[in-house]
């Protein structure tokens, strides 16, 4: 039986079952390159310094949080701005019952909001089930990096996908940081 399903921005104080969430791709699985499992601080930290300028949801199902999504910089330069980097995070056994589509819907909302034209995934090579919700999402692939990393004894690649929103304007839209949006 599943409840209802509630997407929000998150917050500071979801830190602790975010981090719950990420910490078995960390120990267990080849989906992320992070060797070590960061603090609740650490992870506080990051989402905090996400929030300054790009948007973060949970999933909230019965009173629990079952995934969360958040874009963040493609590259550091401000020539990029126009361009965010997607990622999702779904408690294991949460995969596969459309939870990740709609978290990415309203990131992508929110992205559009804030005039970012093109979202980027970058995703652990090989991960079939990633490529394959990336691609139903409007996702192409745009690039592929062979034995780039290495992790629980194999060599592993990587492969960027991409999506865009609509036309490139001359000059572009002004980006608009998170925050400004949020209060809309």
């Amino acid at each position: 039986m599943m409840g209802k399903i509630m997407i929000r921005p998150v917050t500071e104080a979801d830190a602790e079952e975010l981090l719950s969430i990420y910490a078995p791709y960390v120990t267990d699985t080849v989906v992320t390159y992070e060797y070590d499992v960061p603090s609740v601080e650490e992870f506080r930290g990051r989402i905090k310094n996400t929030l300054k300028a790009y948007p973060y949801f949970v999933a909230v199902e019965d009173g629990s949080i079952i995934g969360y999504a958040y874009a963040s910089a493609f590259h550091p330069r401000r020539a990029y701005i126009w361009s965010a980097e997607a990622t999702v995070y779904l408690k294991m056994d949460e995969r596969g019952r459309g939870v990740g589509r709609m978290l990415y819907h309203a990131l992508e909302e929110a992205l559009q909001k804030q005039n970012v034209l093109n979202v980027n995934a970058c995703i652990a090579y090989p991960n079939p089930h990633s490529i394959a919700f990336h691609e139903t999402m409007g996702y192409h692939q745009a690039g592929k990096f062979t034995d780039c990393a290495y992790k629980l004894g194999q060599w592993l690649g990587m492969v960027w996908m991409e999506k865009s929103f609509g036309e490139h304007s001359d000059p572009p839209a002004e980006f608009i940081p998170y925050p400004e949006i949020e209060k809309e």
